[in-house]
């Protein structure tokens, strides 16, 4: 070995030195350093325990802390010199603290093993990644209820096959964006419980005989409890893949937002438009305005799938405990979380709104089309469901109800005309139950306001529904 390398910690079992092929392929720095802060606070929690059960002396312990604490403060103003030698941040973080502190920092690795130290700085790691994202979900909910509140009476049709169905509210339509983001919310929560577990005091995977107290440190790291077995504690990845899998269908759902939104600007829909800085233009159609954030959001979830299958095909074949394959668990995990707050952040935005500097009104920076939404409802006579229960309130078997309608709408698409341009003797005509009070239930709003309970689409139950999310979610109309 040349005597200017640094020998490895464990380089005392070998005969000669690691390939330099070997020694980048096996290297996690260039992506793990991002855990270096995560591994500092596991690092003192482990110290104090040490210490507290007289492994470390009150000096030692006071030399790991400054040092420690020297350390992490070059690392967030990037002065830290890592080293491709020493192979993940772990060996980086031991030997700064080493050359600073001495024995000290030697003395620091005993009673864990690299296996359970990762596994913590992961947990550690996520659980901080999770609270982040649940506060980026909550401003996307926001903004979608700020709008949703704007548009509460605003009529367009929704859809089954895409095909025009029945009359709601764009607000309607809207809070059920914000009902997929609040499952979403729950799952991360949910997630978390089991992220906050901690592994550290498996050791390699059989614990240690070191008197070694775990709850002290679950404590101070503020996990619930500790990982109970510690095979499982160090070779465990089912926090990561449920994480993954939780965050897959939160990209799922900025998929489907997105899909609608473009298909929304399109000018065969027409309904909305979005402010120019979520838009590119073409390089040769001077005409084009290209919702590329929708359909790049759109894009991405097929990134985020591919994160949680590589997490689950790398977990698939693996023995108990600790196999080097775990080092390819962290650059999935860490893109997802930047892809997620990426996503969620300019969701949030595009959808949300601000106010005007000089005017002090508020902007949304999404631009509905009232109007065009109101005559695509008209056109798809979206009130024919409406029709059927009226005549079924009046005594018709439901089955009759449908023919009859059904007939009605064929007579008013080769007239050209709605439902209620038929005459009063036209619509007898398909039943005899037919009434003149019928009028009342081929209006729009009529429909609307027919569909008065929870979970409806009436105005009223808009309303209802957004003061019960903004109960939960407090504040709105942000930024």
């Amino acid at each position: 070995m040349n005597p200017s390398e640094t020998p490895a910690a464990w380089s005392g079992r070998f005969s000669e030195p690691v390939d330099e092929r070997v020694k980048r392929f096996t290297a996690s720095i260039p992506f793990d350093w991002r855990l270096a802060p995560f591994d500092i606070q596991g690092s003192l929690a482990h110290a104090a325990m040490l210490h507290r059960v007289g492994i470390l002396t009150d000096q030692d312990l006071a030399d790991i802390r400054r040092g420690l604490g020297e350390i992490l403060a070059d690392f967030e103003a990037g002065r830290f010199q890592w080293n491709l030698d020493d192979e993940d941040i772990h060996f980086n973080i031991e030997r700064a603290l080493t050359k600073k502190v001495g024995d000290a920092g030697k003395r620091l690795h005993t009673g864990r093993s690299r296996n359970d130290q990762v596994a913590t700085d992961v947990r550690l790691w996520l659980r901080d990644a999770i609270d982040r994202l649940q506060t980026l979900l909550r401003a996307a909910r926001v903004s979608l209820v700020d709008l949703a509140e704007q548009h509460a009476e605003t009529v367009m049709p929704g859809f089954t096959h895409l095909q025009a169905a029945q009359p709601v509210t764009f607000g309607h339509h809207l809070m059920a964006w914000q009902e997929m983001f609040a499952r979403d919310a729950d799952r991360l929560a949910d997630c978390r419980r089991r992220v906050n577990r901690l592994p550290l005091g498996a050791a390699a995977l059989a614990g240690t005989s070191y008197p070694i107290q775990r709850e002290y440190v679950a404590e101070l790291l503020g996990f619930d409890g500790v990982c109970e077995n510690s095979l499982d504690a160090v070779s465990d990845r089912d926090f990561a893949i449920e994480f993954l899998a939780a965050g897959a269908l939160i990209m799922t759902h900025l998929s489907r937002m997105s899909e609608e939104l473009v298909l929304w600007m399109t000018p065969r829909f027409g309904f909305i438009d979005l402010a120019d800085r979520f838009c590119t233009g073409s390089s040769i159609m001077p005409q084009k305005k290209n919702p590329d954030v929708p359909e790049l959001l759109r894009g991405k979830t097929g990134r985020m799938n591919g994160h949680l299958i590589a997490l689950l095909t790398l977990m698939k074949g693996q023995p108990l405990a600790y196999n080097k394959d775990n080092q390819e668990d962290k650059e999935p995990l860490f893109d997802a979380v930047d892809t997620l707050a990426d996503a969620l952040a300019i969701f949030a935005d595009m959808m949300g709104s601000h106010v005007d500097a000089q005017t002090g009104a508020r902007v949304f920076h999404v631009k509905v089309r009232a109007e065009r939404m109101r005559q695509a409802a008209i056109e798809g006579y979206a009130t024919a469901t409406d029709l059927a229960d009226y005549l079924v309130k009046k005594g018709l078997p439901f089955r009759e109800a449908h023919e009859a309608v059904a007939r009605a709408v064929r007579a008013a698409e080769i007239k050209g005309c709605d439902l209620a341009d038929l005459s009063l003797e036209e619509l007898r005509g398909f039943s005899a139950l037919t009434g003149a009070d019928v009028y009342e239930v081929l209006t729009l709003e009529g429909s609307l306001a027919a569909r008065d309970h929870i979970g409806g689409t009436a105005p009223a139950q808009v309303r209802a529904a957004i003061v019960r999310v903004r109960g939960k979610l407090g504040g709105g109309l942000a930024g």
